[in-house]
């Protein structure tokens, strides 16, 4: 089943990127899942109509679906298609 997903206004759709759980000696890390860390960095999947940002000379920049984004560890909210 394929979900399409809109966000409204000034929202974007962010699927985080997991981190890989590799040691430097190339050895599996195992984890319990209340000891990880919520990603910080994610993809792009969608944007809002009125997403659109101007830096300091007033030139109009934005972000593009498919941009890698760094985001607040508890911004936003989750949510499971």
């Amino acid at each position: 089943m394929s979900v399409k997903i809109r966000p409204l206004g000034d929202r974007v759709v962010v699927e985080p990127i997991e981190e890989d759980e590799m040691t430097f000696a190339g050895g599996e890390l195992v984890l319990p899942d209340t000891a990880k860390e919520k990603p910080q960095q994610g993809k792009v999947l969608a944007i809002g109509p009125d997403v659109i940002t101007e830096d300091e000379d007033g030139n109009v920049i934005g972000i593009q679906e498919g941009d890698v984004v760094i985001y607040a560890k508890y911004a936003g909210t989750t949510f499971k298609c």
